[in-house]
């Protein structure tokens, strides 16, 4: 595995971001183009419901990935505070929204504390947290 930086840490499944979703997308334009060219009422209801089948694909598939996500923020936070507490004997501030204690967790221990300060000093976004990280430490494990 090439070690992991700012540049390369996005994690983009191909199947699932691209063709699950494009597939998806393309049954319900598809669907919607069926139920306007079908001419005979009494197919009408066939074709209505490929349209709500397709929907209810992409909502699952959109939740599925917010769903997925949540959890892990969730972890996140609690792995960041314990670590933070570890390191300092306090747990994080509370000031650090979800989105930064994200960007922190890619940094490492010894500039992890000074990083937490700065970026609630300095109200540091996600990515302006994870640019000023030196020694990345990498997370190999998220979803």
């Amino acid at each position: 595995m090439s070690e992991q930086n700012f540049k390369n840490h996005i994690r983009i499944i191909p199947l699932y971001h691209g063709v699950a979703f494009l597939l998806a997308f393309a049954g319900l334009i598809g669907s919607i183009i069926n139920l306007f060219n079908h001419h005979d009422p009494g197919n009408h209801y066939s074709a209505a419901l490929l349209i709500v089948v397709f929907f209810l694909i992409i909502l699952i598939l959109w939740y599925a990935r917010v769903f997925a996500l949540k959890a892990q923020d969730r972890a996140i936070r609690a792995e960041e505070n314990f670590r933070h507490f570890v390191l300092t004997g306090k747990p994080l501030d509370s000031q650090l929204s979800i989105a930064q204690i994200i960007g922190l967790r890619f940094a490492g221990d010894d500039e992890y504390v000074t990083l937490a300060k700065r970026a609630v000093d300095e109200k540091l976004s996600q990515k302006q947290i994870k640019e000023a990280v030196q020694n990345w430490r990498a997370d190999h494990h998220r979803v």
